[in-house]
């Protein structure tokens, strides 16, 4: 019974640790429309916004990087 439970408890560990590691990333976005950047949460897709840089892991981060980036003054 005891190795049933721990099993049990293993089993629902591994299932559950992935979406706990998972961390929101900060995303520059470069509107190519109106020439103007925004800090967005999920990654643009490439066809109606651009990424500049990579992603970051604070808002403040991609808010610094913003401010910073060429294609964005």
């Amino acid at each position: 019974m005891i190795r049933k439970i721990a099993l049990s408890v293993a089993i629902l560990a591994f299932g559950v640790a992935p979406a706990l590691a998972a961390s929101s990333h900060y995303y520059v976005e470069h509107s190519p429309n109106n020439s103007k950047c925004s800090v967005v949460s999920k990654r643009p897709d490439g066809k109606t916004a651009m990424a500049i840089g990579g992603a970051h892991k604070t808002r403040a981060l991609a808010e610094a990087a913003m401010k910073s980036a060429s294609a964005c003054m």
